[in-house]
């Protein structure tokens, strides 16, 4: 299975103006134009004039240079940030229901305790657990759960930002 940390993956992290519609936008103009979104997530910043989407797109589905040059001709746009996973910090939430009846439960407890994870919810036969990390953290903890049979799962999307005493490059308009 491909994951938001594969190379043919890359993670922009676009600013833009906190309007309503913005969102709509940037998702309608990949489903036009046939560009796969890996993974997405969207807030507000600490500037209640802009919001922050982090998009994990799929270069194989278009060139990168193609993608940025389509989203900053929508207006709203403010600026787009390429994030490479060596000069950021990225984080991903997890929560999952996976069966554990009473015999495998303390594998299952374990298993959360290991990874730092939380136990949000405990039925006789089920238990819901959360994990917030690195996305290849995620991935790993995503596997090892499917050996206790995922009822449901929930990823909430990469959210990134440049590593502290780094810059990430800015991604110029392209001259069409």
């Amino acid at each position: 299975m491909s994951r938001p940390g594969d190379l043919a993956h890359h993670t922009l992290a676009v600013l833009v103006e906190n309007r309503a519609g913005v969102l709509a936008r940037v998702a309608d103009l990949f489903a036009r134009r046939g560009y796969n979104i890996v993974s997405l997530a969207v807030a507000p910043t600490s500037d209640e004039r802009f919001s922050r989407i982090t998009i994990v797109v799929d270069v194989e589905s278009a060139p990168l240079e193609q993608i940025v040059k389509q989203l900053f001709k929508l207006i709203n746009v403010v600026e787009i940030v390429e994030l490479a996973p060596s000069e950021s910090v990225e984080r991903e939430l997890i929560i999952a229901t996976v069966t554990a009846p009473k015999a495998i439960r303390s594998q299952v407890v374990e298993l959360v305790n290991i990874f730092e994870g939380k136990i949000l919810a405990v039925s006789p036969e089920q238990m819901t657990v959360s994990l917030d990390g690195s996305p290849g953290k995620i991935d790993d903890f995503e596997a090892l759960l499917v050996d206790y049979g995922i009822v449901e799962v929930q990823r909430s999307g990469r959210i990134a930002l440049p590593k502290i005493g780094r810059l990430a490059p800015r991604v110029t308009a392209i001259d069409c």
